[in-house]
């Protein structure tokens, strides 16, 4: 079966990379709808148990190149975990597919963030793509400048072959608006599965997007985190 669940694999075409994207398992912070940004939050068991499962589907859908990673704890375990599943993989991080930096608002939630600091939880509203958040947080544009240029990377790489990157619920975002820039936002659950090709160095095709029926089987969707604007 190929990663949709199809009884064929279809073949990559020689002309792009598949980039199975997968966001990274639960962390406390996500159950208690922290953000987290750049702080390097460690999984918790259920986030453990989520990159196994999502290890093992991948395992028995796809044959997979290569894995990659952000550098903070949560997306790197999950990767490791994805590595394990599929024959032990090197897992391959770099800061290119952090999440955002959130400046001022990390480690808060939401509610209290609102009050504590104004300025930032308004920036961070903002519609407007190159809206700093105070205290060292990063724009919309910055994000997208970062991780797409370490995507395209890739891309160039593996052409013609499957590749997965562990990332974030804010990259995953960004992304989404890249590949589907007139369809409503999705929700990205922890360990949800993303399916991109990129042609031309910047066109991107969304295959298929927020896949986590791998969780349904281990009752742990209803925890997944939804990945909104206060995920990570």
């Amino acid at each position: 079966m190929d990663c949709n669940g199809n009884e064929k694999l279809v073949p990559v075409g020689v002309d792009y990379a598949e980039i199975i994207v997968v966001r990274h398992g639960e962390t406390d912070w996500n159950a208690d709808g922290r953000f987290q940004g750049t702080l390097d939050v460690e999984l918790n068991e259920i986030g453990r148990q989520q990159a196994t499962a999502v290890g093992e589907r991948l395992s028995k859908e796809c044959k997979i190149s290569a894995i990659y990673s952000s550098d903070l704890k949560r997306a790197f375990e999950t990767a490791n975990l994805i590595a394990t599943a599929c024959g032990g993989l090197k897992v391959l991080k770099d800061p290119g597919l952090r999440e955002r930096n959130f400046g001022e608002l990390q480690g808060l939630q939401p509610h209290v963030a609102a009050s504590v600091v104004p300025e930032a939880y308004q920036a961070l509203r903002s519609q407007k793509t190159d809206q700093e958040i105070p205290g060292g947080g990063e724009s919309i544009d910055q994000v997208c400048q970062r991780c797409t240029t370490y995507l395209r990377h890739i891309n160039m790489k593996h052409k013609g072959e499957r590749v997965v990157a562990v990332t974030h619920g804010g990259v995953l975002r960004m992304l989404y608006a890249l590949a589907c820039p007139n369809k409503q936002s999705v929700k990205f659950l922890n360990t949800s599965i993303h399916i991109f090709h990129l042609f031309d160095g910047d066109n991107w095709v969304l295959k298929s997007g927020g896949d986590v029926s791998h969780l349904s089987q281990i009752e742990y969707l209803r925890t997944g985190f939804g990945g909104d604007r206060t995920s990570g």
